[in-house]
C-alpha cells in the first residue's frame, strides 16, 4: 500500500464502520465454524496494523506476519509483540503449526504475485482439519482509485476464490460475498470514477465519517453478519472463503 494508507488504517481501524463491520462479519463466521475449544493456535497472514490480531485473541494465541516494516511498527505501537516480518508465500513456521490461518485483504496485493503459492503455504502451516479464513476484494469491474492506493493486483469472484482454495489442499466450507447492502452505492461511485478517469488516482476509500453516518453504515454490516450466519450473499464488494485443511 501507499505508506499513508497504513497510517489511515491505524488511525481508523478501531472505530471506522468498514473495519468494525467486517470484524463483526468475520466473528459471525468464525463462531460458526471454529472448533469450540480454548487455546487455538492462530496466524494472521498479512496482519497490517494489528486490529485484527487483537480481535482474534478471543479464540486463542495469535501471531501475525506482514511484509511491511511500517505496518509492524504500528502493530508494536498497539502493544502487540507477536509479530514478524515475512511474506505470506514464505512463512517462517513449521508444518502443521496452527489451528487457524486468517488472511484479510492480502492475496489481492501486488506483492503477492502468485496467490496459489501463498495458499499452499497456508495449507502447509495448518494442521490437518485446521481452518482457513480469507477475505479479498471482489469483482474486477469495481477496480477504481482505492485499488491504486492499496496496490491491488487482482479482484476475485467467489467462484475463482473457491476454485483456487480447493486446488491447494482445502475443502471449501463457505464462499460468499459481503458488503452487499452497500454494494449499489459503492459500485456506482467506482464506476463513476472510471468514467471520469479518476480510477488511477492514489485516493483510498477509507475516510473518517460523521458519527451518525458511521453508526448507520456499521449497522448495515452488522445486519449482514447476522444474515451470513445462515445464508450466502449473491454479490458484494468483498469475497470471503472459509475452508478446512485436508489430511
Amino acid at each position: 500500500m501507499d505508506p499513508e494508507q497504513y497510517q489511515i488504517m491505524y488511525d481508523l481501524e478501531a472505530t471506522h464502520w468498514w473495519y468494525a463491520g467486517m470484524r463483526e462479519i468475520t466473528a459471525a463466521l468464525l463462531d460458526r465454524y471454529l472448533p469450540q475449544r480454548p487455546g487455538l493456535r492462530i496466524l494472521d497472514a498479512g496482519c497490517g496494523t494489528g486490529a485484527n490480531l487483537q480481535a482474534l485473541e478471543r479464540y486463542g494465541s495469535v501471531l501475525g506476519v506482514d511484509i511491511s516494516p511500517l505496518a509492524l511498527a504500528l502493530c508494536r505501537r498497539r502493544g502487540l509483540t507477536g509479530v514478524a516480518l515475512a511474506s505470506v508465500d514464505h512463512l517462517p513456521f513449521r508444518d502443521a503449526a496452527f489451528d487457524l490461518v486468517t488472511s484479510f485483504d492480502v492475496l489481492y496485493h501486488l506483492a503477492v504475485q502468485e496467490d496459489q503459492s501463498a495458499l499452499r503455504e497456508f495449507r502447509r502451516v495448518l494442521r490437518p482439519g485446521g481452518m482457513l479464513f480469507l477475505r479479498v476484494p471482489a469483482l474486477g469491474f469495481l477496480r477504481a482509485a482505492h485499488d491504486t492506493a492499496v496496490h491491488t493486483r487482482h479482484r476475485y469472484s467467489t467462484a475463482e476464490l473457491r476454485r483456487k482454495v480447493a486446488a491447494t489442499g482445502f475443502r471449501v466450507v463457505r464462499a460468499t460475498y459481503a458488503n452487499t447492502l452497500l454494494f449499489p452505492a459503492i459500485a456506482g461511485l467506482r464506476l463513476a470514477q472510471r468514467a471520469t478517469g479518476r480510477a488511477t488516482d492514489h485516493q483510498g476509500d477509507v475516510h473518517p465519517a460523521a458519527p451518525a453516518v458511521n453508526t448507520a453504515l456499521r449497522a448495515a454490516l452488522g445486519l449482514e453478519a447476522r444474515l451470513l450466519r445462515r445464508v450466502d450473499l449473491p454479490l458484494g464488494v468483498s469475497a470471503l472463503c472459509v475452508a478446512q485443511a485436508l489430511p
